[in-house]
């Protein structure tokens, strides 16, 4: 017997880091980008500075993505916030600054793109950063249309989510797909499975739905292993190839 699938109000398409390839990740100009292209759902990552501002950015340490060096969880928003995080990329983008989440929620929600928060914590900081990130959302959101998914390979921040609130939806992200992962979306209350693209198969992505989940993959950069997915029924993709691999006009 197949359970009924949960509410999925969100594109199959997804932006990876707002940009993919096209833009310095996780910044403004990234979404702006993103949404040129004609993406309507962005996935990103938060996590918190050292003085509990929310931030968004995907490595520990701020090396590869700016001109600083350092963990990103010994520096204050005010430190990280006079770092240039668009020069790595290209020049066009020089000076791009770290955006709060508070700002790239802002720009979503009026602009009607949907969300996929990553929630990304810096080492020891997993419930603390799950608990704040899902705070956030339900301030942040706050008579939106469409409520974003909240994602994390810490399962620690998927139950800290859960706790301060419940009524948004997760979806638990792994780098292997367990065989567990039906007893791990029923722990955290998930209503989907983000996995490594490489393990998508027809019959995972079937089993998955037959179980009563929803289930996207990461990162598809390859046309035709996206048109595959798709045709299998995959229920989202992530892509950084956001010029070859978008939404229909």
């Amino acid at each position: 017997m197949t359970a009924k699938l949960p509410s999925w109000p969100y594109s199959r398409y997804i932006a990876h880091r707002g940009g993919g390839r096209l833009a310095p990740e996780n910044t403004l100009a990234a979404m702006r980008v993103g949404a040129e292209h004609g993406f309507t759902m962005f996935e990103y990552d938060v996590k918190l500075s050292n003085d509990n501002v929310l931030v968004l950015m995907h490595d520990d340490d701020v090396d590869r993505t700016s001109n600083g060096t350092g963990p990103a969880a010994a520096k204050t928003f005010a430190e990280l916030a006079q770092l240039d995080f668009g020069s790595w990329h290209s020049a066009a983008y020089a000076g791009e600054p770290l955006p709060t989440f508070a700002a790239v929620a802002r720009y979503t929600v009026a602009n009607h793109i949907a969300s996929n928060v990553e929630i990304k914590p810096c080492p020891g900081r997993e419930a603390e950063t799950g608990a704040a990130v899902a705070l956030a959302c339900k301030q942040l959101w706050q008579g939106a249309g469409t409520l974003p998914l909240l994602s994390s390979f810490a399962e620690e921040s998927l139950q800290a989510a859960r706790e301060v609130a419940p009524e948004l939806p997760r979806a638990l992200l792994v780098e292997k797909v367990p065989a567990d992962w039906r007893e791990r979306l029923v722990k955290y209350d998930c209503v989907a499975l983000n996995i490594n693209q490489k393990d998508a198969t027809r019959e995972l992505i079937d089993a998955v739905h037959a179980a009563g989940y929803r289930i996207a993959a990461w990162t598809v950069n390859d046309p035709e292993r996206a048109r595959v997915l798709l045709d299998w029924g995959i229920d989202g993709i992530f892509t950084d190839e956001l010029a070859a691999i978008r939404p229909a006009a």
